[in-house]
């Protein structure tokens, strides 16, 4: 009989917390648009984050330090050269080219230039060998540099020796890393401030319900309902407001990215692939829906608890 009870009175609160969010529909709305507002800045940071690192991550895994090598250096010589440098902690593989190899390369990378096909035909072929080290971590690249700057090791390679694409993807690396680590503190600050705001805005509209339904509360309480029975609709209407909010949220980034990534047709926005960003949403949709309703349920509740702790004077 009491387990009755309990439920009754809790499908009451539910009731009555939704009669108070029709009731005030005008303050209701002002709410959920900043909760959405909140709830899509933390979205788009999560995915835009995700979106980021996945952009580092295959920058990383293209970084190399290739090693040329001089044309008199023996197959004995070079096969010394790559056990020393296997042998170095930070390095994964390294692979050999030889100069046949090379050309083969070169000539597929520029099979659209007929310029340059034609000026390497008429020489013999000038690209050296070389030995291309894949590092285990790419941000700790000068221990291979310092190896290949040995008096015993410098001889052995060629005069063209050039490591500037390692450097220009390293420094490419560094640069989005650089940027992820700013949009991440950028958007902390962005969601610390909205969600501030949306809690000032809850504050007033539950301040304004209250009001309203003075004489409402007063009645019940009269009546001897509890303090639970009272705040319970109030914290009903704004988990509504909250549940609404992360609906919308989702919804706009569904389809902004949808928009994006199909009808504008773009691959990439500044640092952000937006392919990706599209994919990585679709993928994790049910979870991210469940994370924006949770986060949405939880500042409403939060906001109206305290809400209503503070204009309610109620004891037990």
């Amino acid at each position: 009989m009491q387990k009755s009870h309990r439920f009754i009175t809790f499908e009451r609160i539910i009731k009555y917390g939704i009669i108070s969010f029709g009731r005030n529909i005008w303050l209701a709305i002002a709410a959920i648009a900043m909760m959405g507002i909140t709830l899509t800045i933390l979205l788009f940071a999560v995915v835009s984050n995700a979106t980021f690192r996945h952009t580092i991550d295959g920058l990383t895994s293209h970084i190399d330090v290739t090693l040329f090598l001089q044309d008199s250096v023996t197959d004995k010589q070079r096969d010394t050269l790559m056990n020393e440098i296997k042998a170095l902690p930070n390095v994964k593989s390294v692979t050999y080219s030889s100069k046949a190899q090379v050309l083969k390369k070169y000539e597929a990378q520029n099979a659209g230039n007929n310029d340059l096909l034609s000026a390497i035909s008429e020489t013999s072929n000038p690209l050296p060998a070389n030995l291309d080290i894949i590092p285990k971590d790419p941000n700790n690249l000068q221990q291979i540099y310092d190896f290949m700057n040995k008096p015993n090791i410098k001889p052995l390679e060629a005069q063209t020796a050039d490591d500037s694409n390692s450097i220009q993807r390293k420094q490419a690396v560094d640069k989005i890393t650089r940027a992820t680590h700013f949009f991440e503190e950028a958007g902390v600050i962005g969601i610390i401030v909205f969600v501030f705001i949306s809690i000032l805005i809850i504050f007033n509209t539950i301040r304004m319900a209250i009001f309203n339904r003075r004489d409402e509360v007063i009645i019940m309480r009269l009546l001897g309902a509890s303090p639970g029975f009272i705040r319970g609709p109030f914290i009903v209407e704004t988990v509504i407001y909250g549940v609404v909010a992360a609906l919308l949220s989702v919804t706009l980034c569904w389809t902004l990215f949808r928009i994006a990534s199909s009808t504008l047709q773009a691959s990439t926005f500044g640092l952000l692939d937006i392919s990706y960003a599209s994919q990585f949403f679709s993928a994790h949709f049910w979870s991210i829906l469940g994370d924006q309703i949770g986060a949405g349920i939880i500042i409403g509740a939060a906001s109206s608890a305290l809400a209503t702790r503070r204009y309610l004077r109620l004891r037990s």
